[in-house]
């Protein structure tokens, strides 16, 4: 636990009183019920004929979802559990074929929740229509759909400043409701991502009260730091994924194997080359204008046969494409383009998007703000939010194969039961 000093100067933090489960559960709920009279709305969002419900898959609902960079590697990774990686790879490539094949997935999304609108927009023209969608702050939203899964990477304005209690932080709320959903539907699985930072808040104790917050709500949970380049993602980008499996359960989450780098077995990483090389000539629309004293003041330039850097949520910090001379270290904190800004540029959107693991076919919402600038971020932010598809695929595998065992037993259970009735 973290309890925050009152000194001057960064937060100094010391361990608080140890709690077990249900002291801790009982403080969640405590929050929880403040809030309700707050915040939460007094009619569902939703009717029951509202929710696709399939009782022969996993059902899944997001959280937080964007523009569904999470889901759709669930998505994909259900499929390979269904007809095999090699067809449902192929088909993934373009969205006729996929869209004719994507509801064999043994992952069949039923509601996604976010409140960024042109995400969200991108979510409904690219996922399952029958996806009940749902724009809304989540401390507005009453109650959850029935759900065996729930996804999401919750966002963490205030972790950095935590108090006697990370719940006792009302700038931590969407942490708070992610466990209020947990509570109400009770799936058998959650994954929770996160950036690398929530590990080292506080000397760790912050990530520590964290697992156990989510713990309480009846899962045994674990945490793994994973690298998108270590999955077939042409990209350097460390993302903490939490996984709570219910404590009824005997299934034992893996995290996933590591698939690409240089040791023996391994695929090689996806370079810049393989993943936009052939964009070169035809990048499509990409962010423009001046760099700042913040963004020359580190290389943001890889080589072709490298990784890029981590995609960030805004155009302006878009990371320059690889072409031409590498950029030139002048002193501590400033580089420069040798060759000029004239010959370098920002990745364009098509470049992040096929980055982040998306398919070509994937359209993301530009929104109706005024300025080509301010709707090409709306994009840039979309893509560099989301989870790389890849990555989410990687994170699903393990959970694709117990599903499909999962299923299998429960239908074979009933099938027994009305047997003997």
């Amino acid at each position: 636990m973290a309890i925050k000093l009152n000194e001057p100067g960064r937060g100094k933090f010391k361990p608080a009183p140890k709690l077990d489960k249900n002291e801790i559960k009982e403080l969640l709920m405590e929050k929880i019920n403040e809030e309700k009279d707050l915040l939460l709305d007094d009619k569902s969002d939703f009717k029951e004929e509202d929710i696709h419900f399939k009782r022969d898959k996993i059902n899944v609902l997001s959280l937080f979802c964007g523009a569904g960079g999470l889901d759709l590697g669930f998505e994909l990774a259900g499929l390979e559990a269904m007809i095999g990686s090699e067809k449902a790879l192929e088909a993934f490539k373009e969205k006729d074929i996929f869209n004719a094949v994507r509801h064999e997935s043994i992952f069949n999304t039923v509601f996604a929740n976010d409140i960024f609108t042109e995400a969200l927009e991108s979510y409904k023209e690219n996922m399952p229509k029958h996806v009940f969608t749902l724009k809304k702050d989540i401390r507005r939203i009453k109650e959850f759909p029935h759900a065996n899964i729930v996804l999401g990477g919750f966002p963490c304005p205030g972790f950095s400043e935590a108090g006697p209690r990370l719940i006792d932080d009302e700038r931590n709320f969407l942490y708070i409701h992610f466990i209020r959903c947990l509570l109400q539907v009770q799936p058998e699985i959650f994954v929770a991502e996160n950036v690398k930072g929530m590990m080292t808040l506080g000397g760790g104790e912050v990530f520590q009260q964290i697992v156990e917050d989510f713990a309480s709500a009846g899962y045994r949970v674990q945490a793994r730091l994973l690298n998108s380049r270590d999955y077939g993602v042409p990209q350097i980008r460390e993302r903490v994924i939490l996984v709570g499996v219910r404590n009824d359960l005997e299934y034992d989450y893996s995290y996933p194997e590591i698939t690409h780098g240089e040791g023996e077995g391994m695929k090689p990483f996806v370079t810049l080359k393989e993943a936009i090389g052939d964009l070169e000539a035809d990048p499509g629309p990409y962010f423009t204008g001046s760099y700042s004293t913040i963004f020359m003041s580190r290389n943001r330039k890889k080589r072709w046969d490298e990784q890029s850097f981590t995609i960030q949520a805004s155009g302006r910090q878009a990371p320059i494409h690889p072409a031409g001379e590498p950029m030139k270290k002048i002193h501590a904190n400033l580089w420069i383009f040798p060759d000029g800004e004239e010959n370098n540029r920002r990745l364009s959107v098509k470049e992040i998007q096929r980055i982040q693991t998306f398919p070509n076919w994937y359209a993301f919402n530009q929104g109706n703000s005024r300025g080509e600038l301010n709707r090409l971020d709306k994009q840039y932010k979309q893509i560099g939010n989301a989870v790389p598809v890849f990555l989410a695929r990687a994170v699903a595998k393990s959970i694709a194969q117990w599903a499909v065992e999962y299923v299998k037993e429960k239908d074979d259970n009933e099938v027994q039961m009305k047997l003997f009735m």
